[in-house]
């Protein structure tokens, strides 16, 4: 029954982006249905066909064991501190010492892969697919693949000599994009924080970002339909070269850019804890003088967010907990309710069905949220300074593109998943 509800909630998800067109006479329903199809494909490959299952798990199985080499670094500064818990000798769970040290190791790996060439080949193969399939240009098309990878302002770096003259609908979908998605290195994070309570997280989160990228080109496409000729249409160049001098300065870079990642999640996670026990202080209190009692902002957000859960296959007994994190990662980030799923994990084993931990995996996957706004303004910025004011005007529709984006992902994960 679950399944039907997905199936029902992809119409329902794609309702709301034509409510929120800016040009719904305009809209490209071929480009449309042929995103989806895509995405659908997608699952198809990487959640149902055999093929895809068995690399699916070789995926996830790889990732894990990767998780395991960056042990061996943090061993050596903060010796047992980074040994998870379920590992011989570990002291517990110490976020600093186990995660944070996760993502200046992959920034790493990352920084060496594209140095080689590996990752370049493998987003100019997907760009390639989603340009031929939906008639997109090629530098929207080699955005939304990058961002699989890497984050959401340094894929418009690849295509840098572009974003000046893209038209409007080009630059919103290089920013759904970036919203649909999360960065390699954070989400190697998500695996360490929920990989003991869900050994499967790698894959899925893999198979999310994958899957996000031909939603983020849909969602954008509808929300702001391309009325214009873009200038790489039919042209997909990747126009990117690696500043480092070898392998060693690749690493060495990687790392250091992984360490101000590492730095700013801490940071925001401090200070994102810290407001929410607050406003959950303040709306308790301000909800006691007038005779509720109970009343939480997890409460509040997981009553406005419930129905939405609800339409993508959650088990209405969990769409209230489920729509709580979808709030919260609306509101505040995707990383602080991935931290919040997995102590909700930790703490109650049983206490989600495993269908509602997997729709919620696909659903939290993106960087949507209204701090990613100012982070796109200031990073996508820089490369086009004269596309501040697009940016900003934007926004609110990158946020909805990718928060919708997220969602469908999520529905299509629903449908297949039993």
């Amino acid at each position: 029954m679950e399944n039907i509800i997905s199936l029902f909630g992809t119409f329902v998800l794609i309702g709301i982006a034509v409510a929120c067109s800016s040009n719904r006479k305009a809209i490209n329903w071929k480009t449309v249905g042929l995103g989806m199809l895509l995405q659908f494909l997608f699952a198809i490959i990487v959640l149902w066909a055999p093929p895809g299952r068995a690399f699916f798990a070789f995926m996830n199985d790889a990732i894990v064991k990767l998780l395991s080499f960056q042990e061996e670094g943090g061993r050596f500064i903060f010796n047992a501190l980074a040994i998870p818990p379920w590992k011989e000798g570990t002291l517990g769970f110490f976020f600093a010492f186990q995660v944070l040290t996760t993502i200046i190791f992959f920034s790493s790996l990352m920084s060496i892969l594209y140095y080689l060439g590996v990752l370049q080949v493998v987003v100019v193969f997907f760009a390639r697919i989603m340009a031929k399939t939906m008639n997109t240009s090629g530098a929207e098309s080699l955005s939304a693949s990058a961002n699989i990878f890497v984050g959401q302002t340094e894929a418009p770096l690849l295509i840098k000599p572009y974003v000046e003259t893209m038209t409007d609908s080009e630059l919103l979908t290089v920013m759904v994009g970036g919203m649909a998605t999360v960065a390699g290195g954070v989400m190697a994070a998500y695996v360490g924080m929920l990989q003991p309570y869900f050994p499967d997280i790698a894959g899925h989160l893999l198979a999310a970002s994958v899957m996000s990228a031909p939603a983020a080109l849909v969602m954008a496409k509808i929300l702001l339909p391309e009325t214009s000729k873009p200038k790489t249409l039919g042209m997909v160049k990747l126009d990117y070269e690696d500043p480092s001098l070898n392998v060693i300065e690749a690493a060495a870079n990687g790392a250091t850019t992984g360490l101000h990642l590492a730095l700013n999640v801490g940071t925001m996670l401090i200070a994102f804890m810290a407001l929410m026990a607050m406003a959950n202080w303040m709306v308790s209190a301000s909800a006691n003088l007038v005779g509720f009692s109970g009343v939480t902002l997890e409460s509040i957000l997981g009553r406005l967010f419930a129905p939405l859960a609800w339409i993508m296959g959650v088990p209405w007994v969990d769409c209230r907990q489920i729509g709580f994190l979808m709030g919260e990662k609306t509101v505040l980030n995707e990383f602080v309710a991935y931290t919040h799923l997995a102590e909700f994990l930790k703490n109650n084993p049983g206490g989600l069905q495993e269908r509602s931990v997997i729709i919620a995996t696909y659903a939290l996957c993106g960087f949507s949220n209204f701090l990613s706004i100012g982070i796109q303004i200031g990073g996508i910025g820089v490369i086009a300074p004269n596309r501040r004011q697009d940016l900003a005007r934007l926004g609110i529709k990158a946020l909805i593109g990718g928060t919708l984006a997220c969602f469908m992902t999520a529905t299509l994960a629903g449908i297949l998943v039993k």
